[in-house]
């Protein structure tokens, strides 16, 4: 999400992601642990969560992906790795649909 004159290194505390999403903050905190891969804010000296705008958006494909499109969680982190992982495309799918084939009856 481009937001014309806003820096890209403006950082927002969970108060500011919770009110901008409407996700509750011991869901974010939750979401950190579910999602590590994908969310994870920088923390200060004294260990506040520091988002960034990315995590923001994060944030929110994570919330439209379980309240929209009904994905679990494990569906959540498989649509979390085709849109932000920075490996190939098809690195860590093409291990987990092999998984799932070969353990199929």
């Amino acid at each position: 999400m481009k937001m014309p004159g806003v820096s890209r290194n403006l950082m927002l505390t969970i108060d500011q992601i919770s009110q901008l999403t409407g996700v509750r903050k011991s869901t974010l905190r939750y979401w950190e642990k579910s999602f590590d891969h994908f969310l994870n804010p920088a923390r200060t000296p004294s260990n506040r969560r520091e988002y960034t705008l990315e995590d923001l958006e994060r944030v929110r494909t994570i919330k439209r992906l379980l309240e929209k499109d009904h994905l679990t969680s494990r569906g959540v982190r498989l649509r979390l790795v085709e849109l932000f992982a920075k490996e190939p495309p098809g690195g860590p799918r093409r291990k987990i649909e092999s998984k799932q084939v070969s353990g199929s009856p």
